[in-house]
């Protein structure tokens, strides 16, 4: 009976384990806003995709209000702030407040119209960088421009917003779940007539689950980078982050190898010694 429990509660650990480590990834590094954008931020310094970011945020500046005689003149400033933008002392903290406003539109929703609620499961807002390309502007010309309070690019497909609100709802109980696997892994060693077994299962339950998130991470990588958002900034934004998250989840995956195979390495020396041990007392 005492086997059977633990054999069961391994099993447990292991199944529950599988589901809350990526549940707790996803709630630090796409729920929250804080590891959004700790996340997100490097991609604001890859160069192609700043100049494409700059170019669309620059265009979406509204120069109405400059008399029509000078509209040739403006132009060329739109042009070279676009190419300079990135460069401004006000650049990082304008690309970082970009991804926070994002961040909320996409997963809060607070501020957002019902129709842009709807668009996408990630809307850019890149009001912040459209204000620092206006003042630019304006220090440059004199002219007086109103950059306005929303500029949005939608980032994937429609039914992506349901993605959304399900990551914020179930990601965070990834931890009850990790509570979970860690107590039915104690029930096994407590249950266990040979403890190193259990340490051997559950390192082989680490390791395979390491190459299933890692298999995993690529399949889900690869069904994203196949939806066309029809925005080629957005799209840029798209394969960045997720290639970026990819990167970073790849690291979760090999701590889990590494502690699966400390794990299976322990329980292997273990069952030598007590295998020793019970021989020498024959």
């Amino acid at each position: 009976m005492r086997t059977f429990v633990s054999a069961a509660a391994t099993v447990l650990a292991v199944l529950l384990a599988a589901v809350a480590v990526p549940a707790i990834w996803l709630d630090r590094n796409i729920v929250q806003e804080q590891g959004f954008v700790e996340l997100a931020a490097p991609l604001g310094r890859n160069s192609e995709f700043q100049q494409g970011l700059a170019a669309a945020a620059i265009g979406t500046i509204d120069t109405s209000a400059v008399p029509g005689f000078l509209s040739d003149l403006v132009r060329p400033v739109l042009e070279r702030a676009a190419e300079s933008l990135t460069g401004l002392p006000g650049y990082p903290a304008a690309w970082e407040e970009t991804l926070r406003k994002s961040h909320l539109l996409s997963f809060a929703g607070t501020g957002a119209s019902a129709e842009t609620a709807a668009a996408s499961s990630l809307t850019l807002d890149v009001a912040p960088l459209v204000a620092l390309g206006a003042e630019e502007i304006s220090r440059t010309t004199r002219l007086p421009l109103d950059p306005p309070e929303e500029t949005l690019i939608s980032v994937g497909q429609p039914e992506h917003k349901e993605w959304t609100e399900r990551l914020s709802t179930y990601a965070p109980a990834g931890y009850l779940l990790a509570g979970g696997s860690a107590v039915a892994l104690l029930l096994a060693l407590v249950a266990a007539r040979r403890r190193w077994t259990v340490l051997v299962g559950a390192g082989a339950g680490a390791l395979l689950l390491a190459a299933l998130w890692a298999f995993g991470a690529q399949l889900g990588s690869a069904a994203v980078l196949t939806a066309d958002s029809g925005n080629e900034v957005a799209n840029m934004f798209r394969n960045e982050f997720v290639a970026a998250s990819s990167a970073h989840f790849q690291t979760w995956t090999l701590a889990a190898a590494i502690t699966g195979g400390a794990l299976l390495l322990a329980g292997i020396v273990a069952g030598l010694i007590a295998g020793r041990r019970a021989r020498a007392t024959r």
